[in-house]
């Protein structure tokens, strides 16, 4: 048994550790069940109870939740329109986002499937200051995916 004051009292029955947190005014909390002895503290409960859960959510404050962002392009997109979509997969990698670079291949382009691959590889090679292909561009159907995750900090 550890006391309020975190010292150890030492192995006690059960009904004398629980009248000696009575004494103090404070609850006898089991710490750890399956140890041999078990283990018990005499603390506020429902102090303890407040601070686990401010815990908590400082822990959830400082996660950052990763999303994927999907951009799609097409093999036979022109300059100024693949500019813009990388503008837009800069900025996704920037916020640490995921990003994933989708390709569609309609009927007849299907023929030109190494012309969409070079299209992923400049895109890569563009945006490799901020993120690095996860990925590497590989057909799944009609579409050619590759996924980038953004460079740690």
């Amino acid at each position: 048994m550890i006391g309020h004051d975190g010292e150890q009292i030492g192995i006690l029955k059960t009904h004398e550790a629980i009248a000696k947190a009575e004494e103090v005014g404070l609850d006898l909390i089991m710490m750890s069940p399956n140890a041999k002895p078990p283990v018990c503290k005499i603390m506020d409960y429902g102090k303890y109870k407040y601070d686990q859960s401010k815990k908590a959510s400082e822990a959830r404050k400082k996660q950052h939740v990763i999303q994927v962002k999907e951009v799609k392009v097409r093999a036979t997109t022109d300059q100024h329109d693949l500019e813009v979509k990388l503008r837009n997969v800069r900025k996704f990698l920037e916020a640490g986002n995921k990003v994933k670079v989708s390709l569609r291949f309609r009927g007849r382009e299907m023929a030109y499937t190494n012309q969409g691959r070079e299209q992923l590889e400049h895109i890569a090679e563009a945006v490799k200051d901020l993120g690095k292909p996860e990925k590497m561009p590989n057909m799944e159907g009609r579409q050619m995916i590759m996924i980038i995750n953004p460079l740690k900090k």
